[in-house]
């Protein structure tokens, strides 16, 4: 007869003839991932950045402020530059649909007055600067910047493209350069610290177009 250590032994290496086998016993599962902990993450960090900008934002802060442990967030990204990416993707990810009034006119009125309330808000404003900043620190936040930009400039060739076939523009534009000139001033603005166009200009901007584009 095997003693109590004996029978256990054998059991646990595989059981002896007409000892059944020892029972793995399982391990308890870790508390499940929480799935919109993510979101909570990145709109917390992008926040951040445009409050403070990258250099003066912590992953201590970022975890406060969505709710989470600072593991939560370093088991996601590894890298405090890695998480400033992934936000700064999170905020471009915001796009407006093309405007479709009928004309030309009314599609730039209204795109100018939605670009203009923007960047005449202090969140607006705090993304122009951050994106400038951020894009000449790292490439990476660059190529994002860039391809925004560029969905962002697909959807207004959208509306030039409806003028043309009109009739109410030229067929011989150069849209993305026509379409570049109101974020190009908004830009140079926003580096020199200059006051941005208001309500007051959208007349005065939309005029500026339609005089060089009209048939």
């Amino acid at each position: 007869m095997l003693s109590r250590v004996e029978a256990s032994t054998t059991g646990a290496a595989g059981g002896a003839e007409g000892n059944p086998p020892v029972p793995e016993v399982r391990r308890k599962r870790g508390r499940p991932r929480d799935p919109e902990a993510d979101g909570r993450i990145l709109a917390a960090a992008s926040s951040l950045i445009l409050l403070r900008g990258f250099d003066n934002m912590t992953v201590d802060e970022v975890a406060t402020s969505a709710g989470v442990g600072k593991a939560t967030v370093y088991r996601r990204w590894a890298r405090k530059e890695d998480l400033a990416v992934a936000a700064m993707e999170h905020l471009y990810r915001d796009e407006m649909p093309p405007p479709d009034t009928g004309s030309i006119r009314g599609d730039l009125h209204a795109l100018y007055a939605s670009v203009i309330t923007f960047v005449n808000s202090p969140a607006g404003i705090d993304y122009m600067r951050t994106t400038i900043k951020e894009s000449m620190r790292d490439d990476r936040i660059a190529t994002l910047y860039r391809e925004a930009s560029d969905r962002a400039e697909h959807a207004a060739r959208v509306s030039y493209e409806r003028a043309i076939q009109r009739g109410e523009v030229r067929p011989d534009i150069p849209v993305g350069e026509t379409i570049q000139l109101i974020g190009g001033l908004v830009v140079f603005r926003a580096i020199k610290r200059q006051d941005m166009p208001t309500e007051e200009d959208l007349d005065q901007l939309v005029d500026l177009i339609l005089h060089g584009i009209s048939t």
